[in-house]
């Protein structure tokens, strides 16, 4: 199948502004782009690019001083498969796991597994290991979170989320990697898009999704704990330690988002005679 993708972002800077855009389809995706989904600027500022250190590709741009319009549009391959399930994935031992993933083993700025990990080991220790434990993190929190777009709170850490049980999908994706870490299960945070196809359309507006990745058997695997079914379109723009890492946007200096849009619409191809 085909999918549509893009963005539009109206922001209102005092002042010129510099900014880093983490909006541009992930380069694990390169092969599906149909359409490239190059970021434009209405005034038109010069811009660069560049992998950070996650591999997440970003740009930067001053933004001047009034309105600034970020936008795009592409078209993007995808399998039209629901997400993969491999429950035969097996949980690895600490020292069996290769160095670079051990960074997603220890907290970070919104995922504090210092302050969950004995509520993890008393809620999980008696799971069977592996795919089915991180199922049993998933299913947790998908139950113990109340989703509400008026719950969202930009500061709000994995702990306050277990606390008010309350949020948004960053904070379900907050929760659920805390908790596999402190099971000694490596997680990390995904943002990207995630259409409503082969699902019933929601009456709010599309936005950016959140997810995570657990690394079992030799791989990462995508888990939805918001969802919390298998979906159809997913596509990433970028990973990290939790949500400090892929924002949208780094502005530094003053500004006010003024329109926020987020286009997914699978293309549905005519039918031949």
């Amino acid at each position: 199948m085909k999918i549509r993708i893009g963005y539009e972002l109206v922001y209102e800077c005092p002042q010129p502004t510099p900014m880093v855009l983490m909006l541009t389809v992930h380069h694990s995706r390169a092969a599906d782009i149909i359409v490239p989904d190059p970021v434009t600027t209405d005034p038109m500022v010069p811009l660069t690019a560049y992998f950070d250190s996650f591999g997440n590709w970003c740009t930067r741009l001053v933004a001047p001083a009034g309105t600034t319009r970020i936008a795009t549009s592409g078209l993007v391959r995808d399998s039209g498969e629901l997400d993969p399930v491999h429950p035969e994935a097996r949980q690895h031992l600490v020292q069996d796991l290769p160095s670079d993933v051990l960074m997603y083993l220890l907290g970070s700025r919104y995922c504090e597994t210092d302050r969950l990990s004995d509520t993890a080991w008393q809620m999980f220790a008696n799971t069977p290991s592996g795919w089915a434990r991180v199922q049993a993190i998933c299913d947790f929190v998908h139950q113990h979170i109340v989703f509400n777009y008026g719950h969202a709170r930009a500061t709000r850490t994995a702990f306050e989320a277990f606390q008010e049980r309350r949020g948004v999908c960053r904070d379900y994706a907050h929760l659920a990697i805390t908790l596999c870490r402190c099971m000694n299960i490596p997680a990390r945070y995904c943002t990207g898009y995630l259409g409503d196809i082969g699902v019933p359309r929601a009456d709010d507006p599309m936005d950016f999704s959140a997810w995570f990745e657990a690394y079992l058997d030799g791989a990462w695997h995508a888990f939805d704990p918001r969802n919390h079914v298998r979906r159809i379109g997913r596509i990433l723009i970028a990973r990290g330690r939790d949500a400090v890492d892929v924002p949208i946007s780094n502005s530094f200096g003053p500004n006010t988002l003024k329109h926020f849009a987020v286009i997914t619409d699978e293309v549905l191809e005519p039918h031949s005679a």
